[in-house]
């Protein structure tokens, strides 16, 4: 079992920046890879990126990449998500999730087994 909890998000204008953080608890950390989701009002889930096990390596979906980082803290159970210059279009509930089999690349929520309750990002224009 792994239990996650988000925290962070908030209401912010355009091009400000947000750290979101998720505590993970349960089976050992360092065992699974971790994913960010978000899903805005009448929308699917999408895929915002994922995190190996080590955290050595990344994957984002293009529409964030070079603005948005995973990293994760594998001491304090914890992996962050630093959004730069957020857009509008951001705006969405994050969620994040463990992937226990994977290795840091699944993009479908399908593939993640554990999920917070997630956390509102509102950017303003």
């Amino acid at each position: 079992q792994v239990q996650l909890v988000e925290s962070g998000g908030g209401l912010v204008q355009a091009g400000a920046s947000l750290r979101l953080s998720c505590a993970a608890s349960g089976r050992t950390f360092s065992s699974y890879a971790m994913g960010w989701f978000r899903q805005a009002p009448g929308k699917q889930r999408e895929f915002v990126g994922a995190i190996s096990r080590s955290g050595g390596t990344t994957y984002y979906t293009d529409s964030v990449k070079g603005r948005f980082t995973i990293s994760r803290d594998n001491a304090k159970g914890t992996v962050y998500l630093q959004m730069n210059s957020l857009k509008p279009e951001d705006t969405a509930v994050y969620y994040c999730a463990a992937d226990l089999y994977g290795f840091g690349r699944s993009t479908r929520p399908n593939d993640y087994e554990y999920w917070g309750q997630g956390t509102q990002v509102t950017v303003s224009s």
